[in-house]
């Protein structure tokens, strides 16, 4: 598990790959997110590809958070054909965004793609307790995403959302707690 996890309960994932052309034969950046996320120690309880329509990308997503999970994470749908809605769709939905990880993602990418990056709409946000990340299409953004900006800070973000750290309590409610 990643440093910074909140408890011992293993972090519960869903992988969403948003695409129309995608099967789960050539699904290569989908298997890599979840291969990442189970290498981490993490717990894929599903995956799927999801055709880039908007009431399908509700209704997939809408089912993710039922599943009672820790993080939602996508690959797919991120840029800015016309197709691309996924990301206009989570994003209506999020409680709160999370914009320092669109704009870190964007930074390393600065780094292998140059100005192409900023082409991306790599997201991230949060749905009542569950953390949702959005990555780019590509195995290479998907692994520089996952390595490099979501595991470093998944284990804190849900602890924070499962409400298992003090984090931002006044110091008397610190106090109360240990009580």
């Amino acid at each position: 598990m990643t440093a910074g996890a909140a408890s011992a309960a293993a972090i519960r994932a869903v992988v969403l790959t948003f695409s129309d052309s995608r099967t789960d034969a050539d699904d290569t950046s989908g298997k890599l997110l979840v291969s990442l996320l189970e290498g981490a120690g993490h717990v894929v309880v599903a995956k799927r590809i999801v055709r880039e329509d908007e009431a399908t990308v509700r209704q997939a997503f809408d089912e993710a958070l039922a599943s009672e999970v820790d993080v939602i994470v996508s690959t797919g749908g991120t840029g800015i054909a016309p197709r691309d809605i996924a990301i206009d769709v989570l994003e209506r939905r999020f409680d709160k965004k999370l914009d320092g990880f669109g704009e870190a993602f964007r930074r390393l990418s600065w780094d292998e793609v140059g100005a192409r990056s900023l082409l991306s709409r790599a997201t991230a946000g949060t749905v009542g307790t569950t953390l949702v990340a959005a990555f780019p299409g590509s195995e290479k953004a998907v692994r520089l995403g996952v390595r490099d900006v979501l595991l470093p800070v998944l284990g804190h973000a849900v602890a924070l959302l499962r409400g298992h750290t003090s984090h931002g309590l006044e110091k008397s409610d610190r106090a109360s707690l240990k009580k």
